[in-house]
């Protein structure tokens, strides 16, 4: 894998947005698709975190800062993940590869977005899935396009609260996180639908010192490391199944629920619910 992450020009004349890019595995990834030869769209949750990840591309990593640009969005707000995505359509009517980075810990008691929606539930999942579903058109303008949602081997212990998505009756951390990375792995091939000419898939990055490593408690690979896993499939040499999860470069098992169709239609409408609701 890494003599492909070495071929600078292996993703030129290709352009990304990476969510969540100001720092860990984002701002990994991002500097490796920048390496690889891609334009990269580098999203924050602030216009002074973009510009000061970009400024990190350029001074450490020695990118062209012709080919960085920055947005901003917060995505405990809806209105500003549809407003990011009309600023990247309008700016960028034809986008190579969306990596679904952005994703927060679940705080310690159950905080509801300003849209009412608990938060890790929607910036984990929900922001991802409204932002592929906007940006649609210039994915599949680019040509076979690439939608990569960084999940975790968390999803397998989750469930979804389907009578209280938003866990406020039994709430914990753990459990919240596990079931926003459970509707994201599950939502994946949704989010690629047949005829669209492009594809989704959803990968574990391993375990990495980020800031998500509280946790899982443990000691994390450096966060290079997961941005690699992340980047190996956005290179057009490596195939890809919709809908699939990879782990390890390789596609792996999911929770049962992830596959269950049944579930997958009753994650659509909810989705749909919360996602117009806010």
């Amino acid at each position: 894998m890494s003599a492909v992450l070495n071929n600078s020009s292996a993703l030129s004349g290709r352009t990304a947005l990476v969510t969540g890019a100001s720092s860990g595995i984002g701002w990994e990834s991002a500097r490796l698709l920048g390496e690889l030869g891609a334009t990269v769209l580098v999203h924050a949750r602030t216009a002074e975190e973009g510009e000061r990840a970009v400024d990190r591309l350029v001074r450490e990593a020695g990118l062209d800062a012709g080919r960085l640009h920055a947005f901003a969005a917060d995505f405990t707000q809806l209105a500003e993940v549809a407003r990011l995505a009309e600023q990247v359509a309008t700016a960028f009517p034809s986008l190579d590869l969306l990596v679904n980075n952005a994703a927060v810990m679940a705080p310690e008691r159950c905080t509801l977005s300003a849209d009412g929606n608990e938060v890790s539930f929607q910036v984990n999942f929900l922001a991802a899935h409204l932002l592929a579903k906007l940006l649609r058109a210039p994915l599949a303008a680019a040509g076979e396009a690439r939608i990569v949602n960084v999940s975790s081997s968390l999803h397998r212990t989750a469930s979804m609260n389907w009578n209280d998505p938003n866990r406020t009756k039994k709430y914990s951390r753990v459990a919240a996180y596990a079931q926003s990375q459970l509707a994201l792995t599950m939502a994946t091939g949704d989010m690629a639908p047949e005829g669209s000419g492009f594809t989704a898939v959803s990968v574990n990055p391993g375990l990495c010192d980020t800031a998500l490593l509280p946790l899982y408690g443990r000691v994390g690979a450096p966060p290079a490391e997961g941005a690699a896993a992340v980047v190996r499939l956005c290179l057009p040499e490596v195939r890809l199944t919709n809908g699939a999860y990879y782990d390890g470069g390789d596609i792996a098992p999911t929770a049962p629920a992830a596959q269950e169709e049944r579930s997958q239609r009753r994650l659509a409408k909810l989705t749909d619910l919360l996602v117009t609701r806010g």
